[in-house]
């Protein structure tokens, strides 16, 4: 594998001394750029786009033709664990991802198994041909969701606003849903060495739905099985530390119990100050975040306004990786998302160095 010519991103995430704050934001490979859009039309749909390691080489790099990102990660979505599971994941029209069959029988869920990995070997070797597309640009981030979040969408069988299919399942019947988490666990951390073993540079775990969790089932139903997660991760790859952030919307309740389960990250939604952010954490943990990405849909200046916000809150010294609060929105303007960019660069640059 070729040397990082740019290794920022991954010296910001261990809080070594950076000459700036590095930057890269979710979902920066969608449906936002044009040239995106024209990609997913040529594979036909969003997972015939995932399957095809060219296709999902290509998308992965197209925001990089265009910013002066800090990181690119992998090209995937966080389904594909459960649909090797055999549960038929697929994408109607308008509607997102749907699962043929939803785990809401015990009998089902006692079949419930760790997938053979076999069966997203083209994750892998998307992860190994970005790699070599990328030629040590910048280094790449391999992913998954984390256990509860797919749980969500293996119990009620696609999204929902409710959730009530799965609270049900773990007020009424919590050793169903230990038995799904438990083997989701197991599947994301093997998932996410092999991405490890297949190229990746750092790993990030996305736990989109934790926030709709009372304090308490965060902890026992969550918390739990991502610290599971962190403790069987390969750290260590082609001789240097695989960092590992960890991504909870709605998390800010729960900083300091996120800070203790090993992780080098946290990912913020837009609603923490990343000032009382940091101070809650102390010097357990880099932060990554936390701009509004509807805040990308005012005018150029209200952009930098609160770019420089941000960065100032943050303060002096490493430990920040500039991101947005969750994915970039569908309809966002990329020549905006060209100026947070280039202000974080700009900008941030005064709390680096002497």
């Amino acid at each position: 594998m070729t040397s990082l010519k740019n290794d920022t991103f991954l010296r910001a995430l261990l809080k070594q001394p950076v000459e700036y704050t590095p930057i890269w934001m979710m979902r920066q490979a969608g449906r936002y750029l044009p040239e995106y859009k024209a990609t997913r039309a040529k594979a036909g749909s969003f997972l015939d786009l995932c399957k095809n390691t060219e296709l999902a080489t290509e998308v992965t790099i197209q925001p990089l033709e265009r910013f002066d990102l800090d990181a690119a990660i992998l090209f995937s979505d966080i389904l594909t664990v459960p649909d090797a599971m055999g549960l038929g994941l697929y994408f109607a029209e308008g509607e997102g991802p749907k699962f043929e069959r939803a785990l809401q029988h015990e009998a089902d869920i006692a079949k419930l198994h760790v997938p053979d990995m076999g069966k997203l070997q083209y994750v892998f070797d998307a992860v190994t041909s970005i790699r070599k597309a990328l030629d040590g640009r910048v280094p790449l981030i391999g992913f998954s969701g984390s256990p509860f979040t797919l749980a969500c969408y293996m119990v009620e069988g696609g999204g929902s606003k409710e959730f009530r299919t799965i609270k049900t399942m773990m007020y009424s019947r919590p050793d169903l849903l230990h038995k799904i988490l438990d083997t989701n666990a197991q599947a994301v951390t093997a998932y996410l060495n092999a991405q490890i073993d297949a190229g990746a540079q750092a790993v990030q775990i996305f736990d989109t739905w934790g926030g709709v969790l009372s304090d308490a089932a965060f902890k026992e139903f969550s918390l739990k099985y991502i610290r599971q997660i962190v403790a069987g991760l390969k750290r260590e790859s082609e001789g240097r530390r695989v960092p590992v952030i960890v991504f909870v919307k709605g998390g800010g309740l729960w900083l300091e119990s996120m800070a203790e389960i090993g992780a080098d990250a946290l990912g913020l939604d837009w609603t923490c100050n990343i000032g009382e952010a940091r101070r809650r954490v102390g010097n357990q943990v880099a932060l990554q975040g936390n701009f509004d990405p509807f805040a990308l849909f005012g005018t150029p200046e209200s952009i930098r306004t609160e770019a420089a916000r941000i960065l100032a809150d943050y303060g002096h010294g490493s430990g920040h990786v500039f991101n947005l609060g969750h994915g970039i929105n569908q309809h966002a303007d990329p020549e905006h998302a060209k100026i947070l960019v280039d202000t974080v660069h700009e900008l941030s640059r005064q709390y680096h160095g002497g």
